[in-house]
């Protein structure tokens, strides 16, 4: 019975954050409508139920219901996957995003919540986190690749080729970004990162404020938000990737974007706003609290930033980005260095 227990505790975490992530997603596309609404003067999804709440649902409801449409001389197999792919790539990294301070298990179970890694609010605090989503987000960009060759038209081969090379090119500048607090707070658990940011005035956000704007940028260009959104655009590409996709395929790929929306928002929360820390509230409160202004943050860019032309966003990257990543990572080691040196 005693072993049973991380067992099922670990699958109660799963549950609870898999359900908790896709009514968020659900949600973030009926917030993104109505915030572009009100910064447009207009009202957004307002029909189905009261203020349009169950628009979400209605939305699903549809893509369930659409024709299944497979492309002719489509790869089917991987034309099939690649949806799958993008989905779980963007839901397997909230593995390791500590959201609380606890669970309350601890109350429950005694000595047994803090034998088994019970006691926290997160599915597994590896040692390496930051690794592990840098390994397994990176592999997202393979199923929006795969689907543009697979789907056998021009269009979605474009976006996927625009994929790839805007994914190689940003990836640098967000890991240099990530390295300024990797230096300063000395490990790889998310779940230290946090705790090292115990006071408003430790958060990360203050003391890299470079790499913050770095991971800002960087970060929407990985998931692909306006300005950033060269993979999937309309004007020049249709839905780029996307244009070949019908029915829950099609919503297969929405729901990945959105949790990468949502994913690097939590990242953003956890590495430089001190993750679920503040005073008063529940801790869980504290971090969706900042989880949803960084949301905001980024509908509030899309609808007010112009896209981008490609060659200025790859431009961007290499002789901008990189360069101030770089930079940022040898002025923090140097600053540091000395301030270790002053207070050995």
């Amino acid at each position: 019975m005693e072993l049973a227990i991380p067992v099922i505790a670990v699958i109660l975490k799963v549950l609870i954050v898999l359900g908790a992530v896709l009514t968020f997603v659900a949600y973030l596309t009926l917030i993104e409508r109505k915030v572009l609404g009100w910064i447009q003067v207009r009202i957004g999804p307002n029909r189905v139920g009261p203020w349009g709440l169950l628009q979400p649902l209605a939305d699903g409801a549809k893509l369930l219901l659409k024709e299944e449409i497979t492309v002719a001389n489509a790869n089917k197999l991987i034309y099939l996957v690649a949806p799958l792919i993008v989905v779980t790539c963007a839901l397997a990294p909230f593995g390791v995003i500590p959201f609380s301070k606890g669970l309350g298990l601890e109350h429950v179970l005694g000595p047994l919540a803090q034998k088994f890694d019970l006691d926290r609010g997160v599915i597994s605090d590896i040692n390496v986190g930051i690794l592990f989503i840098f390994g397994v987000s990176s592999l997202g960009v393979y199923g929006v690749i795969l689907g543009g060759w697979a789907s056998n038209s021009k269009y979605s081969l474009l976006g996927g080729i625009r994929a790839g090379a805007q994914m190689i090119s940003y990836e640098l500048g967000l890991s240099l970004a990530v390295m300024g607090v990797l230096l300063l707070a000395g490990t790889l658990s998310l779940w230290q990162i946090v705790e090292a940011q115990s006071s408003v005035l430790n958060w990360y956000v203050f003391r890299q404020p470079l790499g913050f704007l770095l991971f800002l940028i960087a970060g929407s260009a990985e998931i692909a938000r306006t300005p950033f959104d060269l993979m999937e655009c309309e004007n020049e590409l249709v839905a780029g990737y996307q244009t070949e996709y019908s029915s829950m395929k099609f919503g297969l790929f929405y729901l990945g974007e959105y949790a990468h929306l949502l994913f690097l928002s939590s990242l953003m929360t956890t590495l430089y706003f001190g993750g679920w820390q503040g005073p008063i509230l529940p801790p869980v409160v504290w971090f969706l609290a900042k989880v949803f202004f960084f949301v905001f943050v980024f509908v509030w860019i899309r609808g007010t930033y112009p896209r981008l032309r490609y060659d200025r966003v790859m431009s961007f990257g290499w002789k901008f980005l990189l360069p101030a990543g770089i930079f940022n990572v040898m002025a923090t080691a140097f600053v540091y260095t000395l301030w270790l040196q002053y207070k050995g």
